[in-house]
């Protein structure tokens, strides 16, 4: 079982996302609202790995208190060089991203077992996931579908740890 640290988006950009999930339907494309049993919001995933303890997730909800966190400009439409095609719309990266990531790391650090390398300070690439596990033909139907992509300008309306099987999430972090 993993968890997420997941950063999730306003009323306006979940409806984007939401927007280009229902574009790739109608093209043919399992996006990522119908591929999975669990139900998912947009979101950008900060951190991932084993279970994040309640003491874990009480300091990373104090830092999040402290943190200015800034817009989430998704920008860009790609893929990652793995056998698994995975359809992404990557983040613009800047300082203000990379500080709020590198702080919920130092929050993280040796408190979680079995980190995903991927998320870590250094090899993280953030994206908003829109299809997973496709084959090409899929993925190039998928690009055709939305491309041109409008950027989106995603504030960040809620942080969460989501349980990767069940999608349960627990809010450390909300706007409202």
């Amino acid at each position: 079982m993993a968890q997420a640290l997941e950063f999730f988006f306003d009323g306006e950009a979940d409806t984007a996302v939401r927007g280009m999930w229902q574009r790739l339907e109608r093209a043919g494309v399992p996006s990522l609202a119908t591929r999975s049993h669990r139900r998912h919001r947009p979101h950008v995933t900060f951190a991932l790995g084993g279970a994040f303890t309640r003491q874990t997730r009480a300091e990373l909800a104090a830092e999040l208190d402290l943190l200015a966190l800034p817009s989430i400009w998704l920008y860009t439409l790609g893929t990652f060089p793995t056998t698994e095609n995975n359809l992404v719309l990557t983040a613009v990266v800047d300082a203000e991203l990379l500080a709020v990531h590198s702080a919920v790391h130092d929050v993280l650090a040796k408190k979680v077992k079995n980190p995903v390398a991927y998320y870590l300070p250094g090899s993280w690439v953030p994206h908003c996931a829109l299809a997973q596990e496709i084959d090409t033909p899929t993925l190039a139907a998928g690009i055709a579908a939305l491309h041109p992509v409008e950027p989106v300008r995603a504030k960040v309306d809620e942080v969460g740890i989501t349980d990767t099987v069940t999608g349960e999430v627990d809010i450390l972090f909300s706007r409202a």
